[in-house]
């Protein structure tokens, strides 16, 4: 079993979409990753030897990935909420961010539906 940032990529995938488990890194960066390694795309992750696992290492090192990319997503968040931009008061509020609407269907970010006293259908 491949272990790359300290995640056990499944083994019975292609290393393109097993790659894609490691938070930060997605489709074109796996691609991306397996072509500078030298690494073909069709090989499944238990195929791999120790020599391709390490060329994988190498270069996943070359990027922020995981426990550093969170935290540095965290920091800028919270420099938003700090500043009082619009986006930092919106993630105060726990709204959505990025312009969508909040009368339909905002739930996500906002909780549970809450019942308003006195609503007629």
């Amino acid at each position: 079993m491949a272990r790359i940032k300290n995640i056990d990529l499944p083994n019975d995938k292609r290393i393109v979409v097993a790659l894609t488990y490691i938070y930060g890194i997605g489709p074109s960066r796996a691609k991306k990753i397996c072509k500078d390694a030298g690494i073909s795309e069709d090989i499944r992750a238990k195929d791999l030897t120790v020599e391709d696992v390490n060329k994988l290492r190498a270069e996943a090192d070359k990027y922020v990935l995981t426990g550093d990319l969170k935290r540095e997503v965290e920091m800028n968040i919270k420099t938003k909420m700090e500043i009082n931009s619009y986006q930092g008061t919106r993630h105060k509020k726990g709204l959505p961010v990025r312009g969508q609407r909040t009368s339909r269907n905002a739930r996500t970010r906002k909780g549970k539906p809450k019942t308003i006293a006195n609503k007629k259908k």
